[in-house]
């Protein structure tokens, strides 16, 4: 079976919380596929270190340190990252996390946190990158869901509340933005 229909040469795809973990296992699965992969964490420590570690794979990798929470930050880095490097094709939305606590043991601060980092972070992501992809009249944008966007398990609410919105957020950029030629999937 021929992996042509799946090579992204030419492409350019950004990875939110890729410094580690799985989002930094996407970001090398789209580089191997020939995509320009661009980076993204708060940490910039973080980033530099899973930079260093994919260009020993020689991928073509960028840097875009900054916090997909703060929706200024977002509005001012996307359109930085398509003046430096070019038109953002693809977005993988998957910086998210965790805090563990019963509903009622939760803190104000946990449940803001989780929200902002889980769900906000999205839409600011995905609205910022799609002016270009809008404009463009083509783009793709993959948010990370979770099995807890269907169903619930003790001690992680505002997880399951916080994909479960990153579900139905997928759904509406779906229906809004399907007639400019933007594919969009969770």
């Amino acid at each position: 079976m021929s992996l042509e229909k799946f090579k992204l040469n030419g492409r350019r795809a950004l990875v939110t919380g890729s410094s580690q973990g799985i989002g930094f296992a996407i970001a090398k699965g789209l580089a191997e596929a020939g995509a320009e992969v661009i980076l993204n964490g708060r940490d910039k420590d973080k980033l530099a270190t899973a930079a260093k570690s994919l260009a020993a794979f020689k991928l073509n990798i960028v840097q875009a340190p900054f916090d997909v929470t703060d929706g200024k930050a977002v509005a001012a880095a996307i359109p930085q990252i398509e003046r430096d490097h070019g038109p953002i094709d693809i977005v993988v939305n998957y910086a998210g996390m965790q805090r563990r606590a019963h509903l009622d043991q939760s803190t104000d601060e946990d449940w803001s946190l989780v929200l902002k980092t889980n769900l906000d972070s999205v839409f600011y992501v995905s609205k910022a990158a799609a002016q270009g992809m809008i404009a463009r009249k083509r783009g793709s944008i993959i948010n990370i869901c979770s099995v807890m966007s269907e169903l619930a398990r003790p001690s992680v609410v505002p997880y399951t509340a916080s994909k479960g919105g990153v579900k139905m957020l997928t759904k509406g950029m779906a229906t809004d933005w399907a007639k400019h030629g933007l594919q969009c999937n969770a």
